[in-house]
């Protein structure tokens, strides 16, 4: 079913400085929604906004245009009075715009029935934003906007929690006329999830974002697949600290589209656990991915735990079941143990880890099962020594590196990854046969790098990562995961990410 803006609900947000970047926005945008907003308060004077709406009633583009020339006071660009901005915005609506976005700033300076006759045949929605805080009582500010006397209502609001991000989306629920818009970076996952929840609309960017957190419509629609969401959709997710470099979203969403799974995989940048795991009801998780620094934490929070990850200390991956019960699950273990059998005996090999954390945790019991003589390195010395001890593990002195030869090291830390990039050992520290990264992206960190250049073999990250996906995925789905496609996938934008950078130092985009 339609909603008041038409077929497409994630809308493309046009905004440029010129009315020929404005133009060429237009038309990327239209190659992919039928919905677009139009930024006139971006363009940079009256001149070209007359340009730019001379030639959008030319054109006459077959799509829903929201014409907004925010001012100041909304958080808009426009520094005209409100007798300007309603101008600018009825030469929009001769243009061919369907609807136009009013900031309650405005809208508060005119009579409702006043604002509409003089926006007619356009229909209105009246908007709100805050780019501070989410406001204590959201509710409040939804009714104001409805008396306002607009067709639709908009609350866009800076988040700081999940917990924040949870309220906004729960204003549109069961309202069609609502569009719900968590903003910032601990909003991003939930800017998805509002279609989910109801939102009439989700915004993206053509080019230029023009909110905290909000995605590129390229990613809003091919990587999370947000135009096809709905009530049914089944919701995954990753959740970390940071966060913004994880692949895992691509990995698994590229697996629900070879399966035609209709469920979507998100990241939440979460910095207090608890506040995430009190908005999984809210907003539909069915399981979700645990990395640095949750993965240990997340054990105290478990109803069951598998046995071996309970074993191990660390679970990267949680199923919710009947009645919100959490179980937990290392895949890690799994991966690292793919990664490596391929490549050498594991039995009797000497393996120095470095790191002392979840999955330092995941891969010392891994090896030791193996038969592995584990030797593990941490500058963490408390922790290092009881995973020694769970895990029958030896501790070897960073001092004492140069001095040691093993078959293969792994880095267990996130050193290594963008943009901070970097190395946990110095090159004569590097005594083995093959050098593992858990790192994965880049995909030749300094480390790996280095390694090679003394004609050591090298393991990417990424082997690990897709090991670990895939057995989620089976977790998760109770079916074999798509493995071709999902590694065509993850090696296809690494690829692109290092012919962009210099072939062998990545440090593209995360």
């Amino acid at each position: 079913m339609e909603g008041p803006f038409g077929k497409d609900r994630v809308c493309g947000v046009i905004a440029a400085e010129t009315a020929v970047k404005m133009k060429s926005q237009v038309r990327l945008g239209l190659r992919k929604t039928r919905t677009l907003e139009l930024r006139l308060d971006y363009l940079r004077d009256d001149g070209q906004r007359a340009a730019f709406l001379s030639w959008l009633g030319r054109e006459r583009p077959r799509a829903v245009l929201i014409a907004t020339c925010r001012s100041r006071r909304g958080g808009g660009l426009f520094r005209g009075g409100v007798k300007e901005q309603i101008e600018i915005l009825q030469h929009a609506v001769r243009a061919g715009c369907g609807w136009c976005d009013v900031e309650i700033e405005t809208a508060n300076n005119i009579a409702a029935g006043e604002l509409r006759r003089a926006l007619s045949p356009a229909r209105v929605m009246i908007s709100h934003h805050d780019f501070r805080k989410t406001p204590r009582n959201p509710a409040s500010i939804v009714r104001e906007l409805s008396r306002a006397g607009g067709h639709a209502v908009k609350i866009a609001a800076q988040c700081h929690s999940i917990s924040d991000s949870a309220r906004i989306c729960r204003l549109a629920r069961g309202r069609r006329n609502v569009v719900a818009i968590p903003m910032g970076e601990i909003g991003l996952a939930a800017r998805i999830l509002s279609l989910r929840a109801g939102s009439a609309l989700a915004y993206a960017a053509i080019e230029q974002a023009t909110a905290p957190g909000q995605l590129s419509l390229e990613a809003m629609l091919d990587l999370y697949g947000a135009g096809k969401i709905t009530r049914r959709t089944r919701v995954y997710a990753v959740i970390g600290d940071p966060i913004g470099h994880s692949l895992s979203p691509l990995l698994h969403n590229t697996a629900y589209a070879a399966r035609k799974i209709d469920a979507v995989f998100v990241p939440f940048l979460v910095r207090d656990l608890r506040d995430f795991l009190r908005c999984l009801e809210p907003f539909g998780v069915a399981g979700f991915a645990v990395t640095i620094p949750h993965k240990e934490e997340i054990l105290r929070h478990l109803d069951e735990c598998d046995p071996l990850a309970a074993r191990i200390g660390a679970v990267n991956t949680v199923v919710i079941r009947g009645q919100g019960r959490l179980y937990g699950y290392n895949t890690d273990y799994v991966g690292v143990l793919r990664s490596l059998e391929s490549r050498m005996q594991l039995a009797g090999s000497r393996v120095l880890l470095i790191g002392a954390g979840g999955a330092a945790r995941a891969a010392a019991f891994a090896l030791a099962q193996a038969g592995s003589i584990v030797c593990l390195c941490s500058r963490r010395p408390e922790r290092v020594r009881s995973l020694a001890r769970a895990a029958g593990a030896q501790v070897v002195e960073r001092a004492d590196l140069r001095r040691e030869y093993f078959d293969a090291i792994v880095n267990c830390t996130p050193v290594g990854m963008h943009p901070r990039g970097g190395t946990p050992l110095a090159n004569a520290e590097l005594n083995c046969r093959i050098v593992m990264d858990m790192v994965y992206r880049p995909r030749e960190t300094e480390l790996l790098r280095n390694a090679r250049k003394k004609g050591i073999a090298t393991i990417s990250g990424v082997e690990m990562f897709l090991a670990q996906g895939y057995a989620q995925h089976e977790i998760w789905m109770g079916e074999r995961a798509p493995e071709a496609a999902m590694r065509r996938a993850i090696e296809g934008v690494l690829e692109r990410e290092e012919k962009s950078q210099g072939k062998g130092h990545s440090n593209g985009p995360r």
